[in-house]
């Protein structure tokens, strides 16, 4: 967004902070009151504390750029966010009325009881969580509507041209309008209702006569010189500018940089799930997969009998994948083909498989299909969250000619995964799959999997390439 309404809905967020904080403390203020923690002053005695606390908000929210979000985020990474600022700023605040006001404090003046403090810093991270999620939805009504769209010119060539303009298209609620392409190393992109709007020596042109916010730029492939080149003719128009980099093998193996006597090196860490982060993913595992198990054993068992009762065979469906360090394993599935299904050998799931029952077409679409393989992850075999797993005969196709391909197998197999979640399930490039799960190993965290298990409930109904 830029000019006017960028400024305004910038104003908007500040004062949702400001009063969210506030008002969190005053609702901590009535409570105290209310349910009689100790004796309490009037809310003018805690009044320095709120504003305060609300300044040091958005000082720490502005420096994080929190107020920088051009597009609607979801709700998770909201609450991340305003759990890691209002805890900063609420410590802050809470420091600096203490050193400031120590007789008010010691005389009892202006007194913080633990309950009005904990509750106040509960409310504020709940109203601030609320008020920026409130924002974000408006956000995403106006850009719907056309309001605030960010105009995007991709630079690029062949498949990562218009895979890029495909995701652009493909994201609505995140406010990109593609206005066209500029085709570079003279390797055909054409992407349907998406123009051509010249070469890279046209971008100043480009830039200015269709009013362009931003250059995403996917050329994996050119020089150095040659991106350069482009970004230099970017910037003259002062436009934001992104670049799709060929660098995922750097970037997924989380490349630090070191010094050895004062020469820069770039050092590959080893990050691979060890010791104590071993044992959390997999106490993480048991935490989630028991009680689902318990707690959907009676809706298995009525799926179990719905399978019998709609074709001859066996409920289950085991089959041969390829987990952790490239070991096979049984996994465990509901039965959705018939028992002849593979007569022919292996082969894809097709959106119109003529191999599944009518049952397993409802199966595979809200992914029920794959609850038994919470028995995998209770037995070691899988975790909740991981790359998922493929049949050996794949395994052995893929690794030909997708690089780094058998490093998905240096962690456990999953139920769901980054990949996943992000839409790439089905038939849906194995390439870029690959990709997700290498950054996701990389990049692996107890909230990341956490993030990734509640937005699986939200794809089963969403997806579309569920089959």
């Amino acid at each position: 967004m830029k000019g006017r309404w960028r400024w305004l809905l910038g104003i908007l967020q500040v004062e949702i902070d400001f009063f969210a904080v506030v008002a969190a403390v005053l609702a901590a203020h009535r409570a105290q009151r209310a349910v009689k923690f100790e004796s309490v002053d009037r809310f003018l005695s805690y009044l320095p504390y709120a504003l305060l606390f609300a300044l040091i908000t958005i000082l720490l929210s502005y420096f994080r750029r929190s107020y920088h979000w051009d597009r609607p985020a979801n709700f998770l990474d909201i609450l991340s966010k305003a759990v890691g600022v209002v805890t900063v700023a609420f410590l802050t605040a809470l420091a600096s009325v203490i050193f400031l006001f120590p007789d008010q404090i010691n005389y009892g003046q202006a007194p913080f009881p633990r309950g009005f403090l904990l509750l106040g810093w509960f409310l504020a991270i709940l109203f601030v969580t609320l008020g920026r999620w409130v924002y974000h939805l408006f956000v995403r009504f106006l850009q719907r509507r056309g309001v605030g769209r960010q105009k995007v010119l991709v630079v690029g060539s062949g498949d990562i041209g218009r895979m890029l303009i495909q995701k652009l298209q493909s994201a609505r609620d995140v406010g990109h309008q593609v206005v066209g392409y500029i085709e570079a190393n003279g390797e055909s992109m054409a992407v349907a209702d998406v123009p051509r709007l010249g070469r890279p020596a046209d971008l100043p042109r480009v830039i200015e006569e269709y009013g362009v916010n931003e250059v995403v730029i996917g050329l994996p492939e050119a020089s150095h010189r040659e991106l350069v080149r482009i970004i230099s003719l970017c910037e003259r128009e002062k436009v934001s500018i992104k670049v799709f980099p060929d660098v995922f093998q750097i970037m997924a193996t989380e490349v630090a940089v070191s010094d050895l006597a004062g020469l820069p090196l770039l050092s590959v860490r080893d990050v691979a799930l060890r010791g104590w982060r071993l044992s959390l993913k997999r106490a993480y595992d048991l935490a989630i997969a028991v009680p689902a198990l318990i707690f959907l054993s009676p809706f298995m068992l009525l799926i179990a009998l719905l399978i019998k009762l709609e074709s001859p065979g066996p409920v289950f469906y085991i089959q041969e994948r390829m987990g952790l360090d490239a070991q096979p394993f049984p996994m465990i599935k509901f039965r959705s083909m018939r028992t002849d299904a593979e007569a022919q050998g292996p082969g894809w799931t097709t959106p119109d498989d003529p191999r599944k029952t009518r049952l397993g077409a409802i199966l595979r679409k809200l992914s029920v299909d794959e609850l038994p393989q919470l028995i995998n992850v209770i037995r070691g075999d899988m975790s909740v969250v991981g790359p998922r797993p493929e049949r050996p005969v794949y395994v052995e196709q893929f690794r030909q000619y997708i690089p780094r391909y058998m490093e998905r197998h240096r962690e456990k197999a999953g139920m769901t995964g980054w990949a996943q979640i992000n839409g790439l399930r089905g038939d849906t490039s194995i390439v870029e799959r690959t990709k997700y799960d290498l950054w996701y190993i990389e990049n692996w965290s107890l909230w990341l999997d956490f993030k990734i298990t509640l937005l699986t409930f939200v794809r089963i109904f969403t997806d579309r390439n569920a089959y």
